[in-house]
């Protein structure tokens, strides 16, 4: 704290000791020890108070620039998931309009059949749709029993 030479501190004793007395001296030493002492302590609190405030300030800081950038990623899923949606939603509405445009070329295309010249069979058998076609009959078939396959 304060920049005393050895030969300085020698002055002041004996200063010290022709001002107060060889019977009061060690008195006022040991006073005077207990008061640097509580001086001491007084910085030190001060210090580091100052270094807690410090720290708030940097902690505060640091939970302000958090909190922005959850905001910005916030704001870019919302974003990102808007986008997405919107696609979806277009794709839904394409593919509901597939049937309805093959449902219409259908009729288009049996109307004219029907126009045609050509006489057509009855076979008795509607249209398979898309299940037949695959193989996959609608009406369950039933097992054949041992004793006469």
């Amino acid at each position: 704290m304060f920049d005393f030479g050895f030969s300085e501190l020698v002055v002041i004793g004996v200063v010290m000791l022709i001002v107060v007395g060889p019977e009061r001296l060690p008195k006022v030493a040991r006073t005077a020890g207990h008061l640097l002492g509580r001086l001491q302590r007084y910085v030190s609190d001060v210090k580091s108070d100052i270094q807690r405030e410090m720290q708030l300030e940097e902690l505060k800081k640091l939970q302000q620039q958090v909190q922005q950038q959850a905001q910005s990623l916030e704001s870019s899923v919302r974003s990102e998931v808007a986008s997405v949606e919107s696609e979806l939603g277009q794709a839904v509405g394409e593919i509901k309009e597939i049937p309805a445009a093959a449902s219409a070329g259908a009729a288009a295309v049996s109307a004219a059949s029907s126009d045609s010249a050509a006489p057509v069979e009855d076979t008795g058998v509607t249209d398979p749709g898309p299940q037949l076609e695959l193989g996959l009959d609608q009406t369950p078939k039933q097992a054949v029993p041992a004793d006469k396959a």
